[in-house]
């Protein structure tokens, strides 16, 4: 029976609670005990963010949707059937300007279609909003600038069967679609995206296919358009089965960003589809940190939970992230979202994306600024998508041949070379008025991205350098001495190399005196830092240190 006044678990409601000053001391060294019945709460993971009404996280929605039943809201066929695309309904949402109203006017632009989710995403006051730049045209998309192709990647020249893109040996690029949930301003493929007139039907595919069972080379499959998430769920269950029955097709990719502009369309039974077809991946694209709401959250882990691991792709956009700031803060955020940072891609020199292009420098600025700064999995690949069909050729030595102030000549992994035309006009990333410029996230020991590239140090000194870390006895190791802390090579900092010491004699210095005949000190040597001899033939590394590591 339990005692008056305490319940069978604790003490009754009546019973005043324990406070700290109640508990033994050595009850505060160590964390309380956790009952079974406490239940966790990750409040890290973002798919599980509460809003302040305790329920799950929204994004903001706009003012003319404010009476859509949460229902409709969250049903991705209402979202794609409820697009805005004229000037008309996108100025109920937006406050235009000039030079927005001239683009949504032109005759001949580039498809427009906005879900209500993404447009109620954007800055209403704000034309510089990264959002908005992405997919509201602006008159500047009609500008011409040097090197400007319709094709800049030449896939139509690598393709054996219509939408079958062949480039690399051993994968393809398979176009099922020319449908987008909606279209970004700088698009690869404008010149058949958006055009329902273009679209391939079910003759096409299995064309596609038939190539495919006939090319055993091809393991791996990236699936795309248009994109493949806004085909009917029947169809594009159905290509993807035709695909897992090639015996030789290991891998099967879709490329996305539907996620991005329609997260509802990542259902669970979407997931539970894709789940029966493994392995599978799928590769998002992300442009800036304010893209991941709580809704993508929520659509990530559907996808990770049905186990299809998933990559970012983003595109180096003047304006919208040309700053390493930004950039860091995106692909911290994706990988808090599981998403692992795979391309970091110059645009494309494609018509209408001039106003985005920004020099190769700056994409080598961002990567000076991540490499080292964040963790490796967080480092993406810095890519140019070779002009002229050559594919993506990572911006490293071995592959970029030189670098002008106009043109920058790349070498892909067959030894094609290429050009990449740089722009003639670029607007530097306005430090002033970016927030992440003004806020950076703080780097221990320097002075902000890039501390030692700035010149501040060549080094990093760990805390506590000289007091910590004790061997046991009263003498620091060796290699906390802070003038042992020198680059590699460098040679010494001050001094020269250290004079002959005599070894101290028997006797001398509290040390027990020889019993027999004392022979003639060798003489020790010390050397300043960066300046120690090279061990000699056969002995230990550590040898003239007097220790081994």
């Amino acid at each position: 029976m339990a005692e008056p006044g305490v319940g069978v678990h604790g003490p009754a409601a009546s019973s005043p609670a324990p406070t700290l000053a109640h508990l033994p001391v050595h009850s505060l060294a160590r964390p309380l005990a956790r009952t079974d019945e406490t239940p966790f709460v990750n409040l890290r993971d973002p798919a599980r963010a509460l809003g302040p009404d305790g329920k799950p996280a929204v994004s903001r929605r706009a003012a003319i949707w404010a009476d859509v039943p949460d229902q409709r809201w969250n049903d991705w066929r209402w979202q794609l059937s409820n697009r805005v695309n004229t000037l008309e309904e996108i100025e109920r949402v937006l406050n235009l300007t000039d030079d927005e109203r001239a683009g949504l006017s032109t005759p001949d632009k580039f498809r427009v279609d906005i879900t209500p989710y993404f447009l109620s995403l954007m800055d209403p006051d704000d034309p510089n909003d990264p959002i908005r730049r992405q997919v509201i045209p602006t008159d500047c998309e009609h500008q011409a600038f040097t090197s400007m192709m319709e094709d800049s990647l030449a896939e139509d020249r690598h393709s054996p069967v219509p939408g079958l893109v062949h480039r690399y040996p051993d994968r393809v690029l398979m176009l099922v679609t020319t449908q987008c949930a909606s279209y970004c301003r700088y698009c690869t493929r404008s010149r058949i995206v958006g055009d329902p007139s273009q679209n391939f039907n079910r003759h096409d595919i299995e064309a596609q296919l038939e190539y495919l069972r006939r090319t055993p080379q091809v393991r791996d499959v990236l699936l795309s358009g248009g994109d493949a998430l806004t085909l009917a769920p029947k169809l594009l269950e159905s290509i993807i089965r035709s695909l897992r029955e090639i015996p030789h097709i290991e891998i099967i990719r879709i490329g996305s960003r539907v996620p991005v502009f329609l997260p509802q369309r990542i259902d669970d039974e979407l997931c539970e589809m894709l789940a029966k077809y493994h392995p599978l991946w799928v590769n998002l694209h992300f442009n800036h940190p304010n893209e991941l709401t709580p809704e993508v959250a929520r659509a990530c882990d559907r996808l990770t939970r049905a186990g299809i691991p998933l990559g970012n792709q983003s595109v180096l956009l003047a304006g919208v992230n040309d700053c390493v700031h930004i950039m860091r803060a995106l692909v911290h955020k994706l990988v808090e979202y599981r998403i692992r940072p795979y391309y970091i891609y110059q645009c494309d020199l494609v018509e209408g994306s001039g106003h985005f292009r920004t020099p190769v420098g700056k994409g080598v600025e961002i990567m000076e600024g991540l490499r080292g700064h964040t963790s490796g999995y967080a480092v993406p690949t810095y890519v140019v998508d070779a002009p002229g069909g050559g594919g993506k050729i990572p911006v490293m030595p071995n592959y970029l041949i030189s670098y002008s102030d106009h043109k920058v000549v790349l070498r892909n992994y067959e030894g094609y070379i290429t050009t990449y035309e740089e722009p003639e006009h670029y607007q530097s990333h306005d430090k002033a008025n970016c927030t992440y410029c003004q806020h950076p996230r703080a780097e221990a020991g320097q002075s902000g991205v890039g501390g030692l590239l700035e010149g501040d140090r060549l080094w990093i000194e760990p805390a506590d350098f000289e007091q910590t870390h004790r061997r046991g006895n009263e003498s620091a190791h060796r290699l906390q001495d802070p003038s042992k802390w020198v680059p590699y090579g460098v040679g010494p900092i001050e001094g020269t190399a250290g004079q002959p010491r005599p070894r101290l004699e028997p006797g001398a210095n509290g040390q027990a005196p020889a019993t027999g005949p004392v022979s003639p000190p060798e003489p020790r040597f010390e050397f300043a830092a960066g300046e120690e001899q090279r061990p000699r033939e056969g002995e230990p590394t550590g040898w003239s240190h007097g220790e081994l590591l």
